[in-house]
């Protein structure tokens, strides 16, 4: 148990090792010209179309790019490869036994965190395939595909509800709470309780990022902590009342006879619950700004159903709801030529490898005809693969598709605000009209 000094004192530490210390250094980098640090600085509510410059100078300098703190690439084979690969472990932060290490292990709280085990997104094998093979029965294509009617029905649901009249924020009023409902539904999450889950969700997606002021990094933390209380609360409900639902399911299953702990069922809920709408808030918003500025590719798409697809994979390469994921090297190996030693830590950027014109003709050009758009790594690769990959782009064709069938003659209006999150990659505020 934690002295009362040390309770207010570890928070500071994981601060200044977490966020003041890289924001200082990589801002000082960048102004010397590092050019990973310069998308560090100028990635926070930046669209990524204005960030290609920073994407296209990475890969000028070759297929991985070593940096002032480590290495990056924008090259889709050599991200591909570090994704891929067994000689790389999911997440960085500081290892051995050096004082960074030790002062990031004693500082480190109770609280589970997205990018830490037992996390799925931080965790190898053997958990991590035994986490995996838990959470995949639910998000089989076919499970997905039987969602599509009522994800459909939800979608029009929202959409009644709108005053087509009236101003509307879309990122509040349709692309939060669809995902949101879904995956709610999903889970068994009460209905009275979904705007407080997203609520929750969107005050600690800012968890994902480096470099976070005092005040955010605490409200992030305060926003953990409330997620816990009420993850805790609802596994305990469903414990004692099970229905058919993901997380009934989970804290029942066994794998081999053995089952998650406490601690790993709730990580994996947590990551299941915020992953599931998180990520798809940004893909329908960053479709319906992608589509109303192409108002030539919306026309295609109505005069051919058939392409909506297709076209929520080019969105998803154009301007992806995540940016980068980082991983750490396990031993002296060789990328794409290049030697990385044990403990290095490589950046792929997801949002640079949908941009190599190595793979993609004309990358800057939206098209949501593009034969080869569903080439892009906005899900990442190999074993980290996004487990809620085929969920997202059914819930992305369905919601845009139905938004635009609603109201053809949906405007944005001035005041779209971009999320000031680094790593996730959308819109905060989306302001429109639905008719003339």
């Amino acid at each position: 148990m934690p002295t009362t000094a040390e309770a207010r004192i570890k928070p500071v530490v994981r601060w200044g090792l977490g966020h003041a210390l890289p924001r200082t250094a990589l801002r000082a980098a960048a102004r010397r010209g590092d050019l990973q640090a310069r998308l560090f600085v100028e990635a926070s509510a930046t669209p990524t179309a204005e960030l290609a410059e920073v994407f296209d100078g990475i890969r000028a300098r070759g297929p991985l790019l070593k940096s002032r703190f480590v290495y990056a690439t924008t090259s889709h084979a050599t991200v591909k490869e570090v994704l891929t690969g067994n000689d790389f472990r999911s997440g960085v932060g500081a290892a051995g036994d050096g004082v960074l290490a030790r002062l990031t292990a004693w500082s480190a709280g109770d609280l589970l965190h997205p990018v830490a085990p037992p996390s799925l997104l931080a965790t190898e094998p053997p958990d991590h395939t035994r986490y995996r093979k838990l959470v995949t029965r639910v998000f089989t294509v076919r499970a997905v595909e039987n969602l599509r009617r009522r994800t459909e029905q939800i979608a029009k649901e929202l959409l009644d509800q709108l005053d087509p009249a009236g101003p509307v924020d879309l990122v509040e009023a349709y692309c939060g709470l669809l995902p949101v409902t879904v995956i709610a539904e999903i889970l068994g999450v009460p209905a009275h309780e979904r705007h407080r889950v997203l609520e929750l969700g969107t005050a600690a997606a800012p968890s994902l990022d480096m470099g976070l002021p005092w005040r955010q990094f605490r409200e992030v933390e305060a926003a953990l902590a409330d997620f816990d209380g009420w993850l805790t609360r609802h596994l305990d409900h469903l414990r004692e009342n099970p229905g058919d639902n993901l997380l009934s399911k989970l804290i029942a299953a066994r794998e081999d006879g053995v089952g998650l702990t406490s601690r790993e069922l709730k990580a994996t809920a947590g990551l299941v619950l915020a992953a599931g709408f998180e990520t798809t808030v940004n893909l329908l918003g960053n479709g319906i700004a992608l589509l109303h500025d192409h108002p030539e590719q919306l026309e295609a798409l109505r005069a051919d159903p058939g392409g909506w697809p297709n076209a929520v994979e080019e969105i998803l390469r154009v301007d992806p709801p995540v940016l980068l994921t980082g991983r750490t090297c396990l031993r002296d190996t060789e990328v794409s030529g290049v030697r990385v030693p044990e403990g290095a830590v490589v950046t792929t950027i997801l949002a640079g490898a949908n941009r190599d014109p190595a793979v993609f003709t004309d990358p800057a050009r939206f098209d949501t005809t593009r034969e080869n758009a569903r080439e892009h790594l906005s899900f990442s690769a190999g074993r980290h693969y996004c487990l809620g990959a085929a969920l997202a782009r059914m819930e992305g064709e369905v919601g845009l598709r139905v938004l635009f069938d609603r109201f053809p003659s949906l405007r944005l209006t001035p005041g779209a605000q971009r999320r000031a999150t680094r790593i996730l990659r959308g819109y905060e505020h989306l302001p429109a009209r639905l008719t003339r």
